[in-house]
């Protein structure tokens, strides 16, 4: 099974890189400092699906990348049940970043896997950066060791967008792309589409195609024949 590992130049479009995430400034410069290896400190991100986790943790392997730094991005959803068969190659890495903690919660040999892998990375230079949708204690693991690993990390949580971010993060990546969204159609696309970042990103990326493919701006009339 091959892993998700740089370059990442083709995985993370200019919209999953720190300078776009539109959010809370302290946990991106706290994100950004480790990506960059100005801070050693181990992270552990929480928040709800959607708050943004998955972008902080892939452009932080981005940043690092960027600096000729080896990073690696894991989606523990993708690899649960074979975690043994995943770490072992990413050992040495200057940062690892584990998405998705919940995924192996219940998983003994998944536990165990990541549990003497996060041991030697303390013992060696890999910084590893954790995301999940709820503390330590919340995840149901059943390595207590483990728990008591992860809660040694510093804590960072990350809140959702509220509407008016939800409105700016839409403009700023339409106008990445040339777009531009007037206020009536960002009300139009508020109350018909998903609220989490991953779903108004895919969205924008499908508009943005449809929008080329017929040569026509994003209108009202547009979007009632593209949602």
């Amino acid at each position: 099974m091959s892993t998700p590992q740089l370059p990442l130049s083709l995985r993370t479009p200019p919209d999953q890189r720190l300078e776009a995430f539109h959010g809370q400034p302290a946990v991106r410069d706290a994100v950004a400092a480790v990506a960059r290896g100005e801070s050693s400190d181990w992270l552990y991100l929480s928040g709800a699906a959607g708050s943004g986790k998955s972008h902080l943790l892939l452009a932080a392997c981005a940043q690092a990348s960027s600096m000729g730094r080896r990073a690696a991005y894991l989606p523990l959803a993708a690899f649960a049940g074979a975690i043994t068969a995943v770490l072992p190659a990413q050992e040495g890495a200057d940062l690892v970043c584990l998405d998705g903690l919940e995924a192996i919660a219940g998983h003994r040999d998944d536990e165990e896997a990541l549990f003497h892998f996060h041991n030697r990375a303390r013992a060696g230079a890999t910084v590893l950066l954790y995301a999940a949708r709820g503390n330590p204690a919340s995840l149901g693991l059943c390595l207590p060791d483990l728990a008591t690993r992860l809660g040694q990390c510093a804590r960072l949580h990350v809140e959702a967008l509220d509407e008016e971010g939800r409105r700016e993060l839409l403009r700023q990546r339409a106008a990445r792309r040339g777009l531009q969204l007037d206020e009536a159609v960002l009300d139009y696309l508020m109350r018909r589409s998903e609220r989490d970042l991953a779903s108004l990103t895919a969205l924008l990326d499908r508009l943005d195609k449809a929008s080329l493919a017929a040569q026509r701006r994003i209108t009202i009339p547009f979007l009632r024949g593209h949602l």
